[in-house]
Protein backbone atom coordinates (compact mmCIF):
# COMPACT_ATOMS: atom_id res chain seq x y z
CA UNK A 1 0.00 0.00 0.00
CA UNK A 2 0.99 3.52 -0.39
CA UNK A 3 0.30 7.18 1.01
CA UNK A 4 -1.94 9.83 -0.49
CA UNK A 5 1.40 11.84 -0.11
CA UNK A 6 3.39 8.99 -2.37
CA UNK A 7 0.25 8.70 -5.11
CA UNK A 8 -0.81 12.23 -5.28
CA UNK A 9 1.83 14.50 -4.38
CA UNK A 10 3.02 17.55 -7.35
CA UNK A 11 6.09 19.30 -7.13
CA UNK A 12 4.84 22.83 -4.57
CA UNK A 13 1.87 20.65 -3.37
CA UNK A 14 3.32 17.62 -1.17
CA UNK A 15 2.68 17.08 2.58
CA UNK A 16 4.78 20.00 3.45
CA UNK A 17 2.92 22.30 2.31
CA UNK A 18 -1.12 21.08 2.07
CA UNK A 19 -2.61 25.08 1.79
CA UNK A 20 -6.02 25.76 2.39
CA UNK A 21 -9.01 26.86 0.43
CA UNK A 22 -12.47 27.27 0.23
CA UNK A 23 -14.43 25.58 -2.81
CA UNK A 24 -17.26 24.03 -4.34
CA UNK A 25 -17.20 20.97 -6.42
CA UNK A 26 -19.58 21.05 -9.30
CA UNK A 27 -21.21 23.58 -8.12
CA UNK A 28 -22.51 21.49 -5.23
CA UNK A 29 -22.12 23.47 -1.12
CA UNK A 30 -19.34 25.29 -0.12
CA UNK A 31 -16.54 23.40 1.90
CA UNK A 32 -12.92 24.03 3.24
CA UNK A 33 -9.93 22.22 1.69
CA UNK A 34 -6.60 21.69 1.64
CA UNK A 35 -4.45 20.55 -1.22
CA UNK A 36 -2.43 17.81 -2.19
CA UNK A 37 -0.80 17.58 -5.33
CA UNK A 38 -3.68 18.13 -7.87
CA UNK A 39 -6.43 17.15 -5.53
CA UNK A 40 -8.38 18.89 -3.29
CA UNK A 41 -9.21 16.93 0.18
CA UNK A 42 -12.55 18.18 1.76
CA UNK A 43 -11.99 18.11 5.22
CA UNK A 44 -15.20 18.00 6.77
CA UNK A 45 -15.96 14.91 4.52
CA UNK A 46 -12.38 13.51 6.04
CA UNK A 47 -13.33 14.62 9.89
CA UNK A 48 -16.58 12.40 9.24
CA UNK A 49 -14.78 9.36 7.94
CA UNK A 50 -12.33 8.91 10.64
CA UNK A 51 -14.40 9.97 13.58
CA UNK A 52 -14.51 6.90 15.11
CA UNK A 53 -11.36 5.76 14.39
CA UNK A 54 -7.73 6.38 16.88
CA UNK A 55 -6.74 9.70 13.91
CA UNK A 56 -10.15 11.34 14.89
CA UNK A 57 -9.88 14.69 15.34
CA UNK A 58 -11.29 16.53 18.81
CA UNK A 59 -14.83 17.60 18.57
CA UNK A 60 -13.77 21.29 18.70
CA UNK A 61 -11.24 20.74 15.37
CA UNK A 62 -14.03 18.76 13.65
CA UNK A 63 -16.33 21.43 13.66
CA UNK A 64 -13.75 24.04 12.68
CA UNK A 65 -13.01 22.11 9.68
CA UNK A 66 -16.54 21.31 8.94
CA UNK A 67 -17.64 24.70 7.72
CA UNK A 68 -17.21 26.59 3.90
CA UNK A 69 -14.23 28.80 4.37
CA UNK A 70 -11.37 29.20 7.23
CA UNK A 71 -13.29 31.62 9.82
CA UNK A 72 -14.26 28.97 12.49
CA UNK A 73 -10.45 27.76 11.99
CA UNK A 74 -8.84 30.86 12.75
CA UNK A 75 -11.66 31.83 15.40
CA UNK A 76 -10.33 28.63 17.13
CA UNK A 77 -6.74 29.81 17.74
CA UNK A 78 -3.78 28.58 16.71
CA UNK A 79 -3.83 25.21 19.28
CA UNK A 80 -6.94 23.85 17.15
CA UNK A 81 -5.23 25.19 13.67
CA UNK A 82 -1.64 23.22 14.89
CA UNK A 83 -3.77 20.16 15.91
CA UNK A 84 -5.69 20.40 12.38
CA UNK A 85 -2.39 20.77 10.12
CA UNK A 86 -0.28 17.51 12.00
CA UNK A 87 -3.66 15.25 11.46
CA UNK A 88 -3.78 16.43 8.36
CA UNK A 89 -0.16 15.49 7.64
CA UNK A 90 -0.36 12.42 10.05
CA UNK A 91 -3.12 11.42 7.43
CA UNK A 92 -2.04 12.13 4.01
CA UNK A 93 1.43 10.15 4.82
CA UNK A 94 -0.28 7.16 5.91
CA UNK A 95 -0.68 4.06 4.14
CA UNK A 96 -3.62 2.95 5.27
CA UNK A 97 -6.08 6.09 4.28
CA UNK A 98 -4.41 6.55 0.82
CA UNK A 99 -8.54 5.27 -0.27
CA UNK A 100 -9.87 7.54 2.42
CA UNK A 101 -7.90 10.73 0.76
CA UNK A 102 -8.83 9.80 -2.80
CA UNK A 103 -13.10 9.51 -1.78
CA UNK A 104 -12.86 12.48 0.12
CA UNK A 105 -11.05 15.07 -2.62
CA UNK A 106 -11.61 16.33 -6.17
CA UNK A 107 -9.79 16.74 -9.04
CA UNK A 108 -8.46 20.71 -9.01
CA UNK A 109 -9.86 21.08 -12.21
CA UNK A 110 -12.98 19.89 -11.44
CA UNK A 111 -13.59 22.65 -8.44
CA UNK A 112 -14.69 25.94 -8.49
CA UNK A 113 -12.80 28.16 -5.87
CA UNK A 114 -13.90 30.78 -3.38
CA UNK A 115 -12.50 33.70 -1.09
CA UNK A 116 -11.05 31.61 1.61
CA UNK A 117 -12.14 33.97 4.73
CA UNK A 118 -14.00 37.20 5.77
CA UNK A 119 -11.78 39.89 5.70
CA UNK A 120 -12.36 41.58 9.18
CA UNK A 121 -9.93 44.67 8.99
CA UNK A 122 -6.81 45.52 6.81
CA UNK A 123 -3.57 47.10 7.23
CA UNK A 124 -1.11 47.71 4.47
CA UNK A 125 2.61 48.20 5.07
CA UNK A 126 5.80 49.70 3.15
CA UNK A 127 8.00 46.89 4.58
CA UNK A 128 10.42 46.85 1.37
CA UNK A 129 13.65 49.33 0.86
CA UNK A 130 13.90 49.12 -2.39
CA UNK A 131 10.46 50.01 -3.29
CA UNK A 132 10.73 52.95 -0.76
CA UNK A 133 13.38 54.18 -1.95
CA UNK A 134 12.71 53.99 -5.83
CA UNK A 135 9.33 55.26 -4.97
CA UNK A 136 11.73 58.42 -2.66
CA UNK A 137 13.92 59.03 -5.16
CA UNK A 138 10.95 59.24 -8.03
CA UNK A 139 8.83 61.72 -5.74
CA UNK A 140 11.27 63.80 -3.78
CA UNK A 141 14.78 63.53 -6.29
CA UNK A 142 15.91 66.49 -4.11
CA UNK A 143 15.71 64.55 -0.68
CA UNK A 144 16.79 61.67 0.68
CA UNK A 145 15.19 58.50 -0.53
CA UNK A 146 14.18 57.77 3.24
CA UNK A 147 12.17 59.81 5.33
CA UNK A 148 13.42 59.85 8.87
CA UNK A 149 11.13 57.35 10.62
CA UNK A 150 11.40 54.71 7.59
CA UNK A 151 13.60 52.78 9.33
CA UNK A 152 12.39 53.11 13.24
CA UNK A 153 9.10 51.74 12.83
CA UNK A 154 6.76 49.88 10.07
CA UNK A 155 5.02 52.45 7.96
CA UNK A 156 1.94 51.28 7.00
CA UNK A 157 -1.95 52.52 7.04
CA UNK A 158 -5.48 51.37 7.85
CA UNK A 159 -7.29 49.63 4.66
CA UNK A 160 -10.74 48.99 3.11
CA UNK A 161 -11.30 45.39 4.32
CA UNK A 162 -14.28 45.63 1.99
CA UNK A 163 -12.29 46.03 -1.37
CA UNK A 164 -10.11 42.64 -0.76
CA UNK A 165 -11.02 40.18 -3.50
CA UNK A 166 -10.58 36.78 -4.89
CA UNK A 167 -8.22 36.24 -7.33
CA UNK A 168 -9.65 35.90 -10.65
CA UNK A 169 -11.82 39.22 -10.11
CA UNK A 170 -11.74 41.33 -13.65
CA UNK A 171 -10.97 45.06 -12.35
CA UNK A 172 -12.79 47.63 -13.88
CA UNK A 173 -10.25 50.62 -14.26
CA UNK A 174 -10.92 53.29 -11.36
CA UNK A 175 -12.48 57.09 -11.84
CA UNK A 176 -10.81 59.89 -9.58
CA UNK A 177 -9.43 63.30 -9.72
CA UNK A 178 -5.94 63.28 -11.50
CA UNK A 179 -3.52 66.31 -11.21
CA UNK A 180 -3.05 68.80 -14.19
CA UNK A 181 -0.25 70.50 -15.49
CA UNK A 182 -1.60 73.82 -14.23
CA UNK A 183 -2.42 72.76 -10.82
CA UNK A 184 -6.45 71.93 -11.76
CA UNK A 185 -7.31 68.26 -11.59
CA UNK A 186 -9.91 66.46 -14.24
CA UNK A 187 -12.08 64.20 -13.38
CA UNK A 188 -11.61 60.77 -14.96
CA UNK A 189 -10.33 56.96 -15.32
CA UNK A 190 -6.68 56.74 -13.88
CA UNK A 191 -4.05 57.34 -16.93
CA UNK A 192 -1.40 55.44 -14.16
CA UNK A 193 -2.94 51.87 -13.10
CA UNK A 194 -0.45 49.56 -11.70
CA UNK A 195 0.44 46.87 -9.60
CA UNK A 196 1.76 46.05 -6.31
CA UNK A 197 2.77 42.51 -5.90
CA UNK A 198 2.97 42.09 -1.91
CA UNK A 199 2.56 39.11 0.07
CA UNK A 200 -0.59 39.13 2.36
CA UNK A 201 -0.59 37.54 5.91
CA UNK A 202 -3.74 36.32 7.21
CA UNK A 203 -4.37 36.09 11.24
CA UNK A 204 -6.50 34.52 13.69
CA UNK A 205 -6.82 33.75 17.67
CA UNK A 206 -8.01 37.22 19.57
CA UNK A 207 -6.39 39.73 21.29
CA UNK A 208 -9.10 42.35 22.40
CA UNK A 209 -6.52 44.69 24.03
CA UNK A 210 -4.22 44.26 21.71
CA UNK A 211 -0.56 44.26 22.35
CA UNK A 212 0.83 41.36 20.36
CA UNK A 213 4.62 40.62 21.26
CA UNK A 214 6.96 39.59 18.34
CA UNK A 215 7.53 36.57 20.40
CA UNK A 216 3.91 35.67 20.25
CA UNK A 217 3.06 37.50 16.97
CA UNK A 218 3.54 33.62 15.03
CA UNK A 219 1.04 32.54 17.20
CA UNK A 220 -1.64 34.74 15.43
CA UNK A 221 -0.40 34.29 11.80
CA UNK A 222 -2.46 31.67 10.55
CA UNK A 223 -1.16 31.42 6.91
CA UNK A 224 0.12 33.72 3.86
CA UNK A 225 -1.14 34.22 0.32
CA UNK A 226 0.01 36.20 -2.58
CA UNK A 227 -1.79 39.98 -2.85
CA UNK A 228 -1.82 42.27 -5.75
CA UNK A 229 -2.75 46.14 -4.21
CA UNK A 230 -3.91 47.59 -7.25
CA UNK A 231 -2.86 51.46 -7.38
CA UNK A 232 -3.88 54.17 -9.26
CA UNK A 233 -0.66 56.44 -9.18
CA UNK A 234 -2.20 59.72 -10.31
CA UNK A 235 -5.34 59.37 -8.20
CA UNK A 236 -2.98 58.51 -5.25
CA UNK A 237 -0.54 61.09 -6.02
CA UNK A 238 -3.36 63.95 -5.92
CA UNK A 239 -5.00 63.12 -3.06
CA UNK A 240 -2.40 61.48 -0.42
CA UNK A 241 -1.14 64.65 0.97
CA UNK A 242 -1.60 65.07 3.72
CA UNK A 243 -4.13 62.11 5.39
CA UNK A 244 -2.14 59.13 2.97
CA UNK A 245 -4.00 57.18 -0.31
CA UNK A 246 -7.72 56.67 -0.28
CA UNK A 247 -9.74 55.79 -3.58
CA UNK A 248 -6.30 54.89 -5.13
CA UNK A 249 -5.89 52.06 -3.33
CA UNK A 250 -9.22 51.13 -2.28
CA UNK A 251 -11.29 50.16 -5.41
CA UNK A 252 -9.36 46.36 -5.54
CA UNK A 253 -6.62 44.57 -3.81
CA UNK A 254 -6.66 40.55 -4.98
CA UNK A 255 -5.46 37.79 -3.32
CA UNK A 256 -4.39 34.40 -3.83
CA UNK A 257 -6.93 31.27 -3.03
CA UNK A 258 -4.51 28.63 -2.05
CA UNK A 259 -3.53 29.59 1.76
CA UNK A 260 0.16 28.49 2.33
CA UNK A 261 -0.43 27.98 6.44
CA UNK A 262 2.77 29.64 8.57
CA UNK A 263 3.87 26.57 9.53
CA UNK A 264 4.55 25.24 6.14
CA UNK A 265 7.41 27.84 5.81
CA UNK A 266 9.98 26.59 8.65
CA UNK A 267 12.60 25.89 5.90
CA UNK A 268 11.78 29.50 4.19
CA UNK A 269 12.99 31.36 7.39
CA UNK A 270 15.88 33.61 6.69
CA UNK A 271 17.50 36.66 8.44
CA UNK A 272 16.29 39.72 7.14
CA UNK A 273 18.66 42.58 6.26
CA UNK A 274 20.64 43.95 8.62
CA UNK A 275 19.50 46.35 11.08
CA UNK A 276 20.73 50.25 10.80
CA UNK A 277 18.91 51.88 14.05
CA UNK A 278 18.30 50.52 17.46
CA UNK A 279 14.79 49.29 17.40
CA UNK A 280 12.37 50.38 19.88
CA UNK A 281 12.09 46.89 22.49
CA UNK A 282 8.54 46.10 21.03
CA UNK A 283 9.67 45.49 17.71
CA UNK A 284 13.26 43.85 18.96
CA UNK A 285 12.64 40.48 17.34
CA UNK A 286 16.96 39.88 18.23
CA UNK A 287 15.67 37.48 21.11
CA UNK A 288 13.18 35.12 19.55
CA UNK A 289 15.02 35.28 15.98
CA UNK A 290 13.68 37.30 13.52
CA UNK A 291 11.50 35.82 10.96
CA UNK A 292 12.27 36.69 7.29
CA UNK A 293 10.79 35.06 4.61
CA UNK A 294 12.39 33.49 1.16
CA UNK A 295 9.42 33.67 -1.00
CA UNK A 296 10.34 34.59 -4.70
CA UNK A 297 7.67 36.04 -6.45
CA UNK A 298 6.37 36.08 -10.21
CA UNK A 299 4.97 39.23 -12.31
CA UNK A 300 3.66 38.01 -15.16
CA UNK A 301 1.80 40.52 -17.77
CA UNK A 302 -0.63 38.40 -20.33
CA UNK A 303 1.86 35.34 -19.67
CA UNK A 304 5.26 37.04 -19.99
CA UNK A 305 7.42 37.01 -16.76
CA UNK A 306 8.62 40.70 -16.40
CA UNK A 307 9.92 40.66 -12.74
CA UNK A 308 10.82 38.30 -10.13
CA UNK A 309 10.32 40.24 -6.60
CA UNK A 310 12.42 38.63 -3.62
CA UNK A 311 10.69 38.55 -0.50
CA UNK A 312 13.74 37.91 1.40
CA UNK A 313 14.97 41.66 0.97
CA UNK A 314 11.83 42.96 3.12
CA UNK A 315 12.99 44.88 5.55
CA UNK A 316 10.25 44.58 8.11
CA UNK A 317 9.44 40.75 8.75
CA UNK A 318 5.51 40.07 9.67
CA UNK A 319 6.07 39.34 13.30
CA UNK A 320 7.23 42.88 13.76
CA UNK A 321 4.54 43.99 11.26
CA UNK A 322 1.96 42.09 14.01
CA UNK A 323 3.46 43.95 16.99
CA UNK A 324 3.34 47.48 15.11
CA UNK A 325 -0.13 46.93 14.75
CA UNK A 326 -1.11 45.79 18.09
CA UNK A 327 1.10 47.91 20.19
CA UNK A 328 -0.91 50.84 20.55
CA UNK A 329 -3.82 48.45 21.81
CA UNK A 330 -5.61 48.19 18.70
CA UNK A 331 -6.89 44.27 19.06
CA UNK A 332 -7.01 41.56 16.78
CA UNK A 333 -9.73 39.62 15.51
CA UNK A 334 -10.20 36.09 13.32
CA UNK A 335 -9.57 37.46 9.89
CA UNK A 336 -7.48 40.89 10.31
CA UNK A 337 -5.25 40.70 7.37
CA UNK A 338 -2.44 43.00 6.54
CA UNK A 339 -0.03 43.43 3.35
CA UNK A 340 3.50 43.76 3.21
CA UNK A 341 3.76 46.85 0.75
CA UNK A 342 5.24 46.35 -2.52
CA UNK A 343 8.22 43.47 -2.55
CA UNK A 344 10.94 44.49 -4.80
CA UNK A 345 14.56 43.98 -5.04
CA UNK A 346 17.48 46.01 -6.02
CA UNK A 347 17.86 44.70 -9.59
CA UNK A 348 15.54 46.19 -12.21
CA UNK A 349 13.93 42.99 -13.35
CA UNK A 350 13.20 42.57 -9.02
CA UNK A 351 10.70 45.69 -8.59
CA UNK A 352 7.30 44.79 -8.00
CA UNK A 353 5.11 47.81 -9.28
CA UNK A 354 5.40 49.41 -13.04
CA UNK A 355 5.64 52.87 -11.19
CA UNK A 356 9.57 51.18 -10.69
CA UNK A 357 9.61 49.10 -13.45
CA UNK A 358 9.13 52.04 -16.02
CA UNK A 359 10.38 54.68 -13.76
CA UNK A 360 7.35 56.51 -13.19
CA UNK A 361 6.92 56.22 -16.86
CA UNK A 362 10.46 57.73 -18.14
CA UNK A 363 11.76 54.24 -19.06
CA UNK A 364 9.26 52.47 -20.56
CA UNK A 365 10.11 48.45 -20.19
CA UNK A 366 10.58 46.80 -23.32
CA UNK A 367 8.24 43.90 -23.60
CA UNK A 368 9.35 40.79 -25.79
CA UNK A 369 7.10 41.49 -28.70
CA UNK A 370 9.14 44.87 -28.82
CA UNK A 371 6.15 47.11 -27.26
CA UNK A 372 6.93 49.58 -24.66
CA UNK A 373 4.93 49.03 -21.47
CA UNK A 374 4.45 51.82 -18.73
CA UNK A 375 1.18 51.44 -16.95
CA UNK A 376 -1.39 49.26 -17.47
CA UNK A 377 -3.85 49.12 -20.94
CA UNK A 378 -7.31 47.76 -20.66
CA UNK A 379 -7.63 43.73 -21.64
CA UNK A 380 -4.47 43.31 -19.62
CA UNK A 381 -3.85 40.21 -17.18
CA UNK A 382 -1.60 40.48 -14.64
CA UNK A 383 -0.31 37.49 -12.60
CA UNK A 384 1.75 36.75 -9.69
CA UNK A 385 3.16 33.42 -8.59
CA UNK A 386 5.48 32.64 -6.09
CA UNK A 387 7.39 29.41 -4.96
CA UNK A 388 9.18 29.45 -1.13
CA UNK A 389 11.69 26.73 -0.10
CA UNK A 390 10.56 23.37 1.92
CA UNK A 391 11.72 21.25 3.87
CA UNK A 392 14.11 18.73 2.32
CA UNK A 393 14.86 20.37 -0.43
CA UNK A 394 11.02 20.25 -1.02
CA UNK A 395 9.56 23.65 -2.92
CA UNK A 396 5.92 25.42 -1.46
CA UNK A 397 3.58 26.58 -4.22
CA UNK A 398 1.31 29.47 -3.48
CA UNK A 399 -1.05 29.08 -6.72
CA UNK A 400 -1.72 32.06 -8.61
CA UNK A 401 -3.70 36.21 -8.04
CA UNK A 402 -4.57 36.92 -11.14
CA UNK A 403 -6.74 40.37 -12.44
CA UNK A 404 -8.11 41.32 -15.81
CA UNK A 405 -8.36 44.90 -16.12
CA UNK A 406 -11.26 45.97 -17.85
CA UNK A 407 -12.13 49.80 -19.27
CA UNK A 408 -13.57 52.48 -17.04
CA UNK A 409 -17.36 52.51 -15.86
CA UNK A 410 -19.35 55.34 -18.55
CA UNK A 411 -21.31 56.15 -15.24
Amino acid sequence: MTSAATRFATEGYGPENLPYASFSPGGADVRLGARLGNRAIDLGALARELQDSPKALSADARTAVSTANLDALLAAGHTVWTTVREWLIEAVNADTLSAVLEACSYPVEAIELRMPFTVADYVDYYASENHASNVGRMFRPDQAPLLPNWKNLPVGYHGRAGTVVPSGRRIARPKGLRPGTDGVPSFGPSRKLDIEAELGFILGGSAPAGEVTVERAAEHIFGVVLFNDWSARDIQAYEYVPLGPYLGKSFASSISLWVVPFQALEAARIQPPAREHTLAPYLDDAPSGPWGLDITMEVLLDGECVARPPARTLYWTAPQMVAHMTVNGAGLRPGDFFGSGTVSGPERDQRGSFLELSWGGAEPLTLQDGSAMTFLRDGQTVTLKGTAPGPGGSTIGFGECTGTILPATER
